[in-house]
């Protein structure tokens, strides 16, 4: 275990060595300060928290930053953790360096609706606080990088928590800023827990190939420097593996071994000056052969993240592929610590140019109608993501997210130019608004002033959660009628498949008590929501699920109480009892009224279906087929009780979920072939998947939903009568 000493003596030399003539006495009233306040608190190894803050300030140190920086690091834990105000550490250590502590800070204090609710809401705070001292995120993943180094202290449970949040959320982020060195390690410490089989996998093979590995990248090496020295450029190259969770992500994205990989070598090449970079270039494409397809120009179209470098791929005399990065020391000082080396390009200011933090401008903005589960995921997407680059018609580079189409170019121009999009040119060429547009395209936007506004399946086509954003902005704004129409019965659909009963909603005493649990004030409220995209049904449902069984439980307990205490005032009269029976879902349990409903998914039954109930604990009763094999123990004398009389309600026809599983003879097309027989046929289609089976057989499983058992007969003979489909059965769903 590391002392406070060891910890002590390894920041001071490195901020001694990095910043000479650096104020070191206030560097020891901070450690002072720190170290008081958090005097009770040890980590999680038994050792002194203040080895933490140490450690954060001397990362902070090593990204290159200021003093402030520094202090902030080593304080930036005091107003979460102790009694520590801001007003206190400005009046010691001044505005700035309380401000970072203040940006750093969670919002731990606030009552949030969900966990999702708290992250958003956290992420939001730090991104409103670095959008005006960038230094603010810098701590933050200095905080998470050391976390990261100690996790193994954690417990199993919180170790896979942290690194799923870190892969999400401080990865990407450190790409965005383009904090290489920091993300590689990020993204292999956290691959340690998530994957721990796989990394040891890929770590044995390393070390038992690293000989082998070594002398070919001396051998490369050293013909690269040859000819450069040869031809008088001054340069510093040599080679390095890839990364773990690079390598992991390959044989994942591309379903190979390890022993199949061969692209694992990466050569880099520093250089004076760009001129150079290209010369270079030239004469690595001579010595070695070229992969076509594989080079990429990021000094003359830089990144977001101001990364540059020329890429290139090519393949040795041995048959070996590797790619080969060329830049000068400005672009590898950049390359490694991102805005961090940007930063300090910029005096110190601890700011940015507008166009510098558009990308934060337009993460807030994004926040502002998302569900709070949504927003997290998105950001992954939208601002992490890979980028394609494309052009307006008189030049300008847009960068979006890789998939895009010309919807989410039309929004990165400005929101009005999408809302009155009417059509696209790609290239001068009429393109479909769904089209994927490539790195180089140039993209032009046709409008018009008569334009009706987006439609709501541009919110299924579009990739950028900055358009989606916008074209929910403008249905909320807009179309508010129609939203709590749609929202209603997208909730109302939903409310039914889960087996829950509507009327609960209108319950005098639970109905308030969801919408709490919904954050919302009224129904309509909720219903528009849903209807602009803000919120799904299913989200909607899930959230409330517990609570509605939770209520129908205690109802169910006070009415058997009732029962109880007056039998003869509430026993039913037994020649009413068939006909007087409340329907849920669409069935009635004989003997039992109000009771919950749930289709059992194991056998799917529809209307038509001979079924049975089986009363489970605590969620009402579940409905099987017949024939399901997990209801032919119902005679057995310790399950006879628990098995009821359902039967099919004479109602309005509503969708129900059933799966059918196909059995073919594998050729090609017969998915599209499926899948068309089931448009055809006018079915909705919730899940179509196939998978090949040995001996030149496949098996289709295809999950949709029918009125009645009549349809789905319908439907089965349809699929039936395509080529190479010779079986069908229900399946699981």
């Amino acid at each position: 275990m590391e002392t406070f000493e060891q910890h002590y003596a390894s920041m001071r030399a490195t901020i001694e060595n990095r910043m000479p003539g650096a104020d070191m006495a206030l560097v020891d009233r901070a450690v002072e300060y720190a170290n008081d306040k958090h005097k009770q608190q040890k980590r999680k190894d038994g050792s002194p928290y203040i080895i933490h803050p140490l450690a954060v300030a001397e990362i902070v140190t090593e990204m290159g930053l200021d003093m402030d920086a520094i202090l902030g690091a080593l304080l930036h834990d005091c107003i979460e953790d102790t009694d520590a105000s801001h007003e206190e550490i400005e009046k010691l250590f001044g505005q700035t360096v309380a401000e970072l502590v203040e940006g750093v800070t969670k919002l731990t204090r606030a009552n949030f609706s969900s966990t999702e609710q708290a992250q958003m809401e956290n992420l939001r705070k730090m991104f409103m606080a670095m959008s005006k001292d960038i230094r603010v995120v810098l701590i933050k993943i200095a905080d998470r990088l050391h976390n990261m180094r100690t996790m193994q202290y954690q417990t199993p449970a919180k170790q896979i928590l942290k690194c799923r949040e870190t892969m999400d959320i401080y990865a990407p982020l450190a790409h965005r800023l383009g904090m290489q060195k920091i993300k590689w390690e990020l993204e292999d410490t956290s691959l340690r827990y998530l994957a721990p089989v796989e990394y040891d996998e890929i770590m044995s093979y390393l070390q038992a190939h690293k000989e082998q590995d070594e002398a070919f990248m001396r051998t490369i090496q050293n013909k690269i420097t040859q000819r450069l020295t040869a031809m008088g450029i001054r340069n510093t190259t040599y080679g390095r593996i890839k990364h773990v969770y690079s390598i992991y992500r390959k044989m994942q994205t591309q379903g190979k071994t390890l022993d199949e990989l061969y692209d694992l070598y990466a050569f880099r090449v520093i250089v004076d000056t760009i001129p150079d970079c290209y010369n270079v270039l030239g004469h690595v494409h001579d010595l070695f052969n070229l992969v076509p397809g594989r080079f990429k120009d990021y000094i003359s179209t830089p990144k977001p993240n101001m990364y540059q470098s020329l890429h290139t791929t090519v393949i040795g005399s041995q048959g070996i592929p590797f790619e080969v990065q060329i830049r000068t020391w400005a672009m590898h000082e950049t390359a490694e610590y991102g805005i961090a080396a940007h930063w300090k390009y910029k005096q110190g200011s601890g700011t940015g140019s507008e166009k510098d933090f558009e990308w934060v401008r337009r993460l807030l903005e994004s926040q502002q109608d998302s569900d709070a589960e949504e927003y997290v995921q998105s950001l992954k997407i939208d601002m992490f993501d890979d980028e394609v680059f494309v052009f307006t018609p008189k030049g300008r580079i847009v960068s979006l997210p890789s998939g895009s189409t010309p919807i989410d170019f039309a929004y990165a121009i400005h929101s009005g130019v999408g809302n009155s999009m009417v059509g696209a040119k790609v290239n001068n060429r009429i393109s479909n608004i769904d089209a994927t547009l490539k790195n180089g395209d140039i993209v032009e936007i046709l409008t018009s002033k008569s334009a009706k506004g987006p439609s709501r399946d541009w919110l299924n086509i579009c990739k950028s959660n900055q358009a989606r954003t916008k074209i929910k902005q403008w249905f909320k704004k807009e179309k508010r009628e129609e939203n709590v129409i749609h929202g209603r019965s997208s909730f109302e659909s939903e409310m039914r498949r889960s087996g829950l009963p509507l009327s609960i909603t209108v319950d005098p005493e639970v109905g308030p008590q969801l919408l709490r649990k919904l954050a919302f004030d009224d129904w309509e409220d909720m219903y528009a929501a849903i209807g602009y995209g803000g919120l799904t049904a299913v989200k909607a449902v899930g959230r409330i699920r517990d609570d509605i069984n939770k209520a129908l439980k205690i109802q169910a307990n006070e009415k058997m109480n009732m029962a109880q205490q007056n039998p003869l005032k509430t026993a039913p009269d037994p020649d009413s009892v068939k006909h007087n029976r409340h329907a849920v879902n669409g069935v009635i349990v004989e003997d039992i009224d109000s009771c919950m409903i749930k289709f059992a998914k194991c056998c799917t039954p529809v209307p038509g279906d001979a079924i049975v109930g089986f009363i489970t604990k605590g969620f009402g009763v579940s409905v099987h087929r017949a024939d399901c094999p997990n209801a032919q123990n119902r005679d057995e004398p310790h399950q006879a009780a628990r098995w009821v009389r359902v039967r099919w309600a004479t109602q309005e026809e509503q969708p129900f979920e059933t799966t059918l599983e196909l059995d073919c003879i594998t050729r090609d097309g017969l998915l599209l072939d499926v899948a068309t027989t089931m448009t055809t046929a006018r079915v909705r289609v919730k899940e179509l998947f196939g998978r090949d089976l040995p001996g030149g057989r496949s098996t289709f499983t295809v999950r949709f939903e029918v009125k009645n058992v009549q349809e789905l007969e319908s439907i089965r003979k349809k699929l039936m009568n395509i080529r190479d489909v010779v079986g069908s059965r229900r399946g699981q769903n």
